[in-house]
């Protein structure tokens, strides 16, 4: 019964760790608190040959030291596409195109905000998903403002073989679990978490989902998932103050 008991924000911890499924030995770069919850809960069960860094030097497991990963040899593993990065997002599009830079006008923006950081080389480098904490029209727009991170539309008008390493995966918001398994590549909903409805998310997006005609619930946490969140990996419960 220990699944029934799962907050949205324990939800959302495994909706991240499920976007390293299947990667095998690859450098996780989760970019935010439950993110990161669900890079080190993925690797305690389902993907224990996935590597974390504690956000320095140092490659850890379930927080022990296990190697070493200095700042001028992370952009060897960006290059050689052994990634997968789970970023923020201040805007998205129907395509994935990604916005962390400003608001408003390039000339004269509203508001400034980190600068496009490695969001242009990881995304064409290398897998990124991403993590919104609140699913809103504000962040889902019909065009961003600037281009931080490149979506399918642009990586297709690259070609080949510039967007051979390009894969916008996943995104996981307070909501919904998205992705673009589309044949124009366009954002679709694949599932809703529970007491969330169809309606919700569709409405709290600007611009047009591909919608299926029942999308599924965003699977549970299992008993034993519930244990490691709670006892292991965040005992403060600061996973609960990231949706609020």
């Amino acid at each position: 019964m220990a699944e029934l008991t799962a907050t949205r924000a324990e939800i959302c911890v495994t909706a991240c760790a499920e976007v390293w499924r299947g990667d095998g030995a690859i450098l996780a770069g989760p970019m935010a608190l439950i993110p990161r919850l669900g890079a080190r809960l993925a690797q305690l069960t389902f993907a224990p040959d996935l590597v974390l860094s504690d956000g320095e030097a140092t490659l850890v497991c379930d927080d022990r030291p296990e190697g070493w990963l200095p700042y001028r040899a992370v952009f060897q593993v960006v290059a050689a596409g052994t990634r997968h990065a789970m970023m923020g997002a201040s805007q998205l599009d129907r395509y994935g195109n990604q916005n962390i830079s400003c608001i408003g006008a390039w000339e004269r923006p509203s508001a400034q905000l980190l600068g496009v950081r490695g969001a242009p080389g990881n995304t064409i480098n290398h897998a990124v998903s991403y993590w919104v904490p609140r699913h809103s029209p504000r962040v889902f727009v019909e065009h961003v403002d600037v281009v931080s991170g490149i979506g399918y539309d642009r990586a297709t008008a690259l070609g080949s073989p510039s967007n051979r390493f390009h894969e916008i995966r996943t995104v996981v918001t307070d909501l919904a679990v998205l992705d673009f398994a589309t044949p124009d590549r366009s954002m679709r909903l694949r599932s809703v978490h529970p007491g969330v409805s169809t309606a919700d998310v569709v409405q709290k997006t600007g611009f047009a989902l591909v919608v299926p005609d029942a999308a599924p619930d965003t699977r549970l946490p299992t008993a034993a998932e519930l244990v490691l969140i709670r006892q292991r990996l965040d005992p403060d419960g600061l996973r609960e103050k990231e949706l609020r």
